[in-house]
């Protein structure tokens, strides 16, 4: 089927924040009595520090002045963890992020800098503390709802003590803190539709997927679709998918993924010299690799898929499911800056985990959910925050990218040739990771590529020697 997709996020550049974490606002809201951990407590401990949506509000400014053009928030509604995966309310919003209210002036003041706002949808399994399955574990199996799970046995135990005890319930990963939905009920269906519905309604701009391939089923993602899309057509739908997501880009489920292969591999190559030998986790490769390697990569993952979703793609580094990439690279800033430039050139959209633009580091969960350090400003890495303003800037000045063609090559073994162009316009970025040299482009009877505006055939071609400096990255529009 044809492939439709927003044409805004085509130009985009995403912030990812995690609210309790990113910044307290000035408006007082929590219930009296309320007390948060201390601000920059270790992530490691279990509890709140009172990030807020009036704090991301009044950040909005520091967010335009990077370059960002739309917020991608973990979980805001109800929901008794900090990172708000366990959801017992989904249609009100966790008071303690300002609830209802909040989130209506950060999309008002946000939608006035013409910048989106995209939500996390945790669709696949609620918390404990969800009304239907609260009514199962009141009711036992004279509940109405008992088929809105999958319930196997009572009475049920949602509190093991140990984790030799069964679990008579499915639950995702086997955790009892989060029961698995059933799907294939219409009631439960209907629900999670509504739910998508209304927040698209209230003014959010599309919605992140949470494990949406645990759903497995085309025909609910197909009506989720349809119901989103039939609010706002230019709502964005992007599913956490981390490695091949073929079957839910065809147009007729997402619009894009979470596309951590892209990011990967730039990853892999900027920082091969120093990434952590240490560290594995499945669907997330990273691993020292040469130009060569790292265009085949990139290549594979532009081949999967038609240019009108490989256009809107979210394409990161490091998220709260990652190790903070400053981290992976041992804390080196070059490797970070490199990564993100590509990814800012790259078609589709990049997505800034908050705090990277700044060098906060972290492993994995939850050492990659520090709280922002918003006191300490003289020990933030300016030239990451440099790095990415700048490519923000040619990103947002030159349009022509968000439908060039792209061709990305290894001049040798620590240089990268990134081609874009588009109706006669063209930018050639050149990213050396290695020692200073000069560079020479493909041979006058070799165009870098060729173009035909207008029906004319027309050879465009560097035709100069390029010196580039050590960890350079230089940048040509024409």
């Amino acid at each position: 089927m044809a492939v439709s997709t927003p044409r805004w996020v085509r130009n985009a550049v995403f912030y990812q924040v995690f609210p309790d974490r990113f910044a307290r606002g000035s408006v007082e809201h929590a219930p009296a009595g309320i007390t948060f951990k201390e601000w920059g407590s270790p992530p490691a401990e279990q509890g709140y520090q009172g990030g807020d949506l009036y704090g991301v509000a009044e950040k909005l400014e520091y967010l335009k002045s990077l370059g960002v053009t739309a917020i991608y928030l973990n979980p805001i509604f109800s929901s008794a963890s900090n990172h708000r995966y366990h959801t017992f309310d989904y249609l009100q919003v966790d008071p303690l992020l300002g609830g209802d209210q909040a989130l209506r002036v950060l999309l008002d003041q946000a939608h006035s800098l013409n910048m989106k706002v995209v939500l996390d949808g945790v669709f696949n399994h609620a918390s404990r503390g969800f009304w239907a399955f609260h009514h199962i574990l009141e009711n036992g199996p004279t509940s109405p709802y008992l088929d809105w799970f999958h319930i196997e046995d009572f009475p049920l135990n949602p509190y093991p003590t140990d984790e030799s005890e069964d679990l008579n319930y499915r639950a995702w990963w086997d955790l009892p803190a989060l029961p698995k939905f059933n799907t294939d009920n219409p009631g439960v269906r209907d629900y999670l539709f509504r739910v998508a519905e209304y927040w698209v309604e209230f003014g959010i701009d599309g919605w992140r997927l949470d494990v949406p391939g645990d759903i497995d089923d085309d025909s609910f993602w197909r009506e989720f679709r349809s119901r989103v899309k039939a609010r706002n057509p230019e709502a964005y739908i992007c599913g956490e998918i981390w490695d091949n997501a073929q079957r839910w880009l065809q147009g007729d489920q997402f619009d894009a993924v979470m596309n951590y292969p892209m990011g990967t591999a730039a990853l892999s190559f900027f920082g091969a010299a120093t990434l952590r030998s240490d560290y594995q986790q499945n669907n997330y490769v990273v691993e020292p690799i040469g130009a060569e390697e790292c265009c085949e990569r990139i290549q594979t993952v532009l081949d999967w898929y038609d240019a009108d979703i490989n256009h809107v793609q979210m394409n990161l580094i490091d998220s709260h499911d990652t190790p903070r990439a400053r981290w992976l690279v041992q804390d080196e800033s070059v490797p970070v800056q490199q990564s993100l430039a590509l990814l800012m050139l790259m078609p589709g959209a990049p997505c800034i985990y908050y705090g990277t633009e700044i060098g906060m580091s972290g492993a994995n969960d939850p050492e990659c959910r520090g709280a922002f350090p918003w006191a300490n400003e003289v020990e933030w890495d300016g030239d990451v925050t440099a790095a990415i303003q700048r490519f923000a800037t040619i990103r947002h000045k030159h349009e022509f990218l968000m439908d060039a063609d792209v061709h990305l090559d290894a001049l040798n073994d620590d240089v990268l040739l990134l081609q874009r162009h588009h109706k006669g316009r063209c930018l050639w970025a050149f990213f050396n990771r290695g020692v200073e040299q000069d560079v020479i482009p493909p041979s006058p009877d070799k165009p870098l590529f060729q173009l035909d505006p207008d029906g004319k055939q027309t050879d465009i071609r560097l035709k100069t020697q390029i010196f580039l400096k050590k960890n350079a990255i230089e940048v040509f529009v024409a």
